[in-house]
């Protein structure tokens, strides 16, 4: 005789791990796309220095007409997502899929990692093209610090205020940081790490550890300013509809227009290592 053993499910919900964005504090939106999918910035140029002559009529130089360049960006991320929960399977479900919930699970778990990732990316992307990366090294405990300190020569010798800057960096780019024994000697942080096992700041730029998976490839850190990156949102839009036509229970939708830039001008604020 078969034997059908009894089984329960639970009304409450196994919640997944859920981090807040990485990078929204560290970009600003001071442009306006309002009206238009694309804007342009000039960028102005100077002036040379001459020898002041004493005689003649053009003592200050001969003056030429200040030059400028104009930089393009167009917004490329148009991103959406849809899913419905039906009013039956909800109820014989114990009633556990909310549909405003659901939606807020959506956005923390999904959208907010996605743009920090594309932002990420964009940073890595930038250093690449304008000669911030060195050549490729792996990252040991007894490098990690002259790592560091070399990509805030790169941002130094580049006119980079240090006020504001900012390191996106692995766990194991951490962990191999508390471990040189340069940083424990030199950094400003070094006893206060010692004491609390953390690292907010090295040598007054803010630390942000973030998952390995929001990095590319052979990325360990990224080196920045806070001013480096223009990241619009023109657009985000999140919907729940009660029983809309078709559906008998809900439907959940949303959009997000964003994008992001490393200004023309600041080109030169991204440092990012790279691993053999």
């Amino acid at each position: 005789m078969a034997v059908n053993l009894a089984s329960k499910y639970s009304s409450k919900v196994d919640e997944r791990f859920k981090l807040k964005s990485y990078t929204e504090k560290n970009v600003h939106q001071e442009y306006d796309w309002d009206g238009v999918k694309t804007i342009n910035v000039y960028s102005i140029a100077t002036s040379p220095m001459n020898n002041y002559t004493r005689t003649g009529s053009g003592r200050y130089g001969t003056p030429a007409e200040l030059d400028d360049t104009v930089a393009t960006y167009t917004l490329t991320q148009d991103r959406s997502f849809s899913f419905t929960i039906d009013r039956g399977n909800k109820a014989d479900q114990m009633n556990v899929k909310e549909a405003g919930k659901a939606l807020a699970r959506q956005i923390s778990e999904v959208v907010v990692p996605e743009i920090d990732m594309y932002r990420i990316g964009k940073y890595a992307a930038a250093a690449a093209a304008n000669g911030g990366t060195p050549t490729a090294t792996n990252i040991t405990a007894s490098n990690a610090y002259t790592s560091f300190l070399q990509g805030q020569a790169y941002l130094d010798d580049n006119k980079v205020p240090v006020e504001s800057r900012l390191c996106y960096v692995t766990p194991a780019y951490h962990n191999f940081l508390k471990l040189d024994p340069s940083f424990i000697k030199a950094s400003d942080m070094a006893q206060e790490m010692l004491v609390k096992g953390q690292v907010g700041e090295v040598d007054g730029v803010a630390i942000i550890k973030m998952p390995t998976p929001y990095f590319p490839a052979k990325t360990p850190f990224i080196l920045t300013h806070k001013s480096a990156m223009c990241a619009p949102k023109k657009l985000e839009d999140y919907k729940t509809h009660d029983n809309p036509p078709g559906i008998n229970g809900w439907l959940v939708e949303g959009r997000i227009y964003y994008d992001a830039f490393i200004m023309d001008s600041k080109k030169k604020a991204v440092y990012a290592w790279l691993t053999v």
